[in-house]
């Protein structure tokens, strides 16, 4: 799996840098996740997500591209015993629960799912000439390659080859972009599952409480996107305020990213 991540990586970056009519960028930033369905609420779990893309117009003014990512993306769930209001816990740990014994407690956490994908995005957007910033929407699929989980303090056995886990995670995106300065660029997106990653039966041994629901993923995520060979040019019509557009513009007189 390493070597295969590894591979993409490099084809993906030789193609935006080979490829003209490529816009090639890397990408760094964090995710704010919770997973819909546990007893958990709130963003509170934080992860990386970082990679590179590959964006290419799809017309000759520069209003709309489309984008393919390659990322690495931690998502998941996090809530510690303090916002739990669960000062103190059971000594002997409920065996259903699939402990891990030979991770030592830890009460300081209610409760943390780690999930890692290897994910491809696939983004269509439109860009503004006058503000430089853009909205899209798209779609990512992403191949989990780590699962860890804690509960109660203790660490469960449910990793990721216990099969707990759906190994696919399939997602809808909302994007939008602005512009700092040329090719650098402030990014926030949302992203939700249209497929549970699983289903969980909570209370499994009381009747009247027993409760199955399907979870899914819930993404904001803040990233910064830099363009290593994306052509800009100075707005001759550029005023204070950016009544006629902004300070750079992309060079569309050239044609410089056909073939």
């Amino acid at each position: 799996m390493k070597k295969l991540i590894l591979c993409l990586l490099i084809l993906t970056l030789a193609g935006a840098a080979q490829a003209q009519r490529f816009i090639g960028s890397v990408i760094a930033g964090a995710n704010f996740t919770q997973v819909d369905g546990d007893e958990v609420a709130g963003f509170y779990k934080a992860g990386f997500n970082g990679g590179l893309s590959v964006m290419m117009p799809l017309d000759n003014s520069f209003h709309w591209f489309a984008t393919i990512e390659l990322l690495y993306t931690q998502k998941g769930s996090f809530q510690n015993s303090y916002r739990a209001n669960a000062t103190l816990y059971d000594t002997v740990p409920l065996l259903w629960h699939n402990e891990d014994f030979s991770v030592p407690f830890d009460n300081k956490i209610k409760y943390k799912l780690n999930l890692d994908y290897v994910e491809v995005p696939v983004v269509f957007h439109y860009e503004d000439w006058r503000s430089g910033c853009s909205i899209g929407a798209g779609f990512a699929w992403g191949r989990l390659v780590r699962a860890h989980e804690i509960e109660n303090g203790w660490t469960t056995t449910t990793d990721l080859r216990s099969g707990m886990y759906s190994k696919n995670d399939w997602s809808v995106i909302a994007d939008a972009k602005i512009r700092l300065w040329k090719g650098l660029k402030l990014n926030f997106r949302f992203q939700y599952s249209f497929v549970p990653l699983r289903t969980r039966i909570f209370n499994p041994f009381v009747p009247d409480l027993k409760e199955v629901r399907k979870q899914y993923n819930n993404v904001i995520t803040v990233r910064l996107i830099y363009s290593f060979n994306e052509k800009f040019i100075s707005n001759p019509d550029y005023v204070r305020g950016g009544k006629k557009g902004p300070r750079w513009i992309h060079d569309t007189s050239t044609g410089w990213y056909r073939n």
